[in-house]
């Protein structure tokens, strides 16, 4: 009886397939036709045999190595067999040629990421291949520590996870009284989800009826009726809890659900003192698979996504963040915008090209150390958006 064979799925370097495989070849007049395929210009033209119906150019992957925390496009052993089969198939090789060298594929416990990327054309691919190279000389030369190395992994994890467009996203933000942090005054909520293929988006702001009484002044503006998405919902104090929890739950028939906040500390032991249902709260790393996990719910935080674009282990408050993406923002600390805003940072950061790419992107010409970005300005991390001293919230824990 005939054994079967098992496949073995996972990706090669883009550099092992471009000048490396076609110098093992046994058959030296494969050598052309293989290299005409995989040229920069052919390889992202629409007429090529990997083209993807509605991607402009070609796709491959950036895949971040385990042993070393480096970057490196790849390609996938699906596109590489469907090159040697279509070449064949064109009579433009005699026989199928062979596959390349075992000892250059990498599977995914060779990994910790891997996401897709598009190239447009040859000159984007020829400079992106470039920028890899660059951007792996300044991790050699950064002492990034764990805490940096983490939160980077975690960004790549997030923008994996986002681009499959399953489950629902979900920012949370809450408001409390200055002067009494048991005290909440504002819940606030945006998402974006997916049901049977269709995109869904809904945000609501509540005010504790009760706690009206309760303003803010002298550490935190007073900016809870200035919600700028719709109108705000008044809840009594007594079905407040019920009303978070109930949401909450109702968040599972999306599928996975990702907990969106921006400094997560304080809104998670708000949702647990409501009695929130959080069951198996799984914090993002890059232990988890590279696809979408179906379990958590899961905690993604925008300030440490940042902080890994940045180049640094210190968060930054939500206006400044949002300042240095170019998302404009108004009446911050009102807990309907503060989630508004949180979502449209995380979008802004999941939606874009991996974190040294992006970095270089977004700032170019700023990296000046590592992978740090200088902003040029001083930013004193113990002001707030609005400039007013915030106190020390870290001991704090709501009692309903």
């Amino acid at each position: 009886m005939v054994k079967d064979t098992p496949i073995i799925t996972g990706y090669y370097r883009y550099t092992d397939i471009w000048f490396e495989w076609s110098s093992a070849l046994p058959n030296q007049e494969d050598v052309r036709p293989l290299k005409a395929i995989l040229a920069h210009d052919s390889i992202t033209h629409p007429d090529h045999p990997l083209h993807v119906e509605g991607v402009k150019g070609v796709q491959m992957y950036l895949g971040t190595l385990n042993a070393t925390g480096e970057s490196r496009l790849l390609f996938s052993t699906a596109q590489v067999d469907y090159v040697r089969y279509w070449l064949h198939a064109m009579q433009l090789t005699k026989d199928v040629i062979p596959l390349p060298y075992s000892d250059c594929l990498l599977t995914e416990s060779d990994l910790r990421s891997v996401t897709k990327v598009v190239y447009a054309d040859g000159s984007a691919l020829r400079g992106a291949v470039k920028q890899i190279d660059k951007n792996n000389k300044r991790l050699k030369s950064s002492a990034l520590g764990p805490a940096l190395t983490s939160r980077r992994e975690i960004f790549e994890r997030v923008r994996a996870y986002w681009a499959e467009k399953k489950g629902v996203w979900c920012a949370i933000d809450f408001e409390a009284w200055e002067y009494d942090h048991s005290v909440i005054t504002e819940f606030g909520w945006r998402l974006v989800g997916w049901k049977d293929g269709k995109e869904h988006r809904e945000a609501t702001h509540v005010i504790v009826d009760e706690h009206q009484k309760y303003r803010n002044s002298k550490y935190v503006p007073e900016h809870r009726y200035d919600y700028g998405f719709g109108e705000s919902q008044y809840v009594k104090k007594s079905l407040f809890p019920k009303m978070v929890s109930g949401f909450l739950a109702e968040l599972n028939e999306y599928g996975p659900v990702f907990l969106v906040f921006h400094d997560n500390s304080q809104d998670i032991k708000y949702l647990k003192s409501l009695g929130a249902p959080l069951d198996g709260l799984t914090y993002i790393n890059y232990t988890l698979p590279l696809a979408i996990p179906h379990n958590g719910p899961f905690v993604v935080d925008t300030s440490d996504l940042f902080a890994a674009l940045e180049g640094v282990t210190d968060r930054k408050a939500l206006g400044r963040v949002c300042a240095h993406l170019q998302i404009p923002t108004k009446n911050l600390h009102n807990a309907g915008n503060d989630a508004h805003y949180t979502l449209e940072a995380l979008i802004s950061m999941a939606e874009g090209d991996p974190v040294d790419i992006q970095r270089e992107k977004r700032w170019p010409g700023c990296t000046t150390q590592g992978v740090k970005v200088d902003f040029k300005e001083e930013e004193d991390s113990d002001y707030s958006d609005d400039g007013l001293v915030k106190p020390n919230t870290s001991n704090v824990v709501s009692s309903w």
